[in-house]
């Protein structure tokens, strides 16, 4: 009885942190998306400011549907910013616009720890599909070592979190760093927008911790199974 109250413990924190993360983000969001930049930029104009600013000239701007849907795609050269900030003027429009910017910078500068990311997708995308496919069989046939395999084929997506955390710690430095260097923000503005990609951050956070909990929580299963 004790293994399972841990077990459902351990998915119900996870859980409760990536909804706090989720609800941080929402909370900032909506209040920064409310104050307007002094500049009266969109988010597509700093965008095309900041690349231009750093001599990418082969990154194109689109407008994408949804909310925080904003991504950066290197292998097809474009920063998708969702519809608020894309025409956005708020301190949240230009910080999302300038973090996805700082990943594309972060390519044209040959920042490592992206370029490690990008190899692990393959890995990654393998692991996330047999894992857990894995554990299943393991679990039905009863057979202890497959179900190690299926643990390890899952925690590399927890590498994977945890190798895009720094990815994504620096492309808000870069980003915080353009925006006042461009001129692009005030340094009224700038604590407003550092809180922005803080909790933007947060999120990456939250997901590196479910992540681990959830390999805890099947590494529990793994033992007890064992024991049995």
């Amino acid at each position: 009885m004790g293994f399972y109250l841990i077990e459902y413990g351990l998915i119900i924190l996870s859980l409760l942190i990536v909804s706090l993360a989720q609800i941080i983000l929402r909370s900032k969001y909506s209040k920064y998306e409310k104050i307007a930049v002094e500049s009266g930029m969109t988010g597509r104009e700093v965008a095309e400011r900041i690349l231009r600013e750093n001599e990418i000239y082969d990154v194109n701007i689109a407008k994408v549907s949804g909310t925080l849907s904003d991504n950066y795609n290197n292998s097809k050269k474009l920063v998708s910013l969702s519809e608020s900030i894309y025409d956005g003027k708020s301190i949240a429009s230009v910080s999302v616009a300038a973090h996805e910017c700082g990943h594309a910078i972060q390519y044209k500068t040959g920042y490592g720890p992206i370029k490690l990311r990008n190899g692990l997708v393959p890995f990654v995308n393998i692991g996330s599909y047999l894992g857990y496919i894995v554990i299943v069989i393991s679990l039905i046939f009863s057979l202890a070592k497959l179900f190690l395999v299926g643990i390890i084929l899952t925690a590399l997506a927890v590498v994977f979190q945890l190798i895009t955390l720094p990815c994504e710690f620096d492309a808000s430095r870069r980003a915080k760093k353009e925006l006042l260097r461009l001129g692009l923000i005030t340094e009224k503005e700038h604590a407003g927008s550092s809180s922005m990609l803080r909790a933007a951050a947060f999120t990456y956070v939250a997901g590196l911790i479910s992540g681990l909990l959830e390999i805890l929580r099947l590494v529990l299963i793994f033992t007890g199974s064992d024991r049995d």
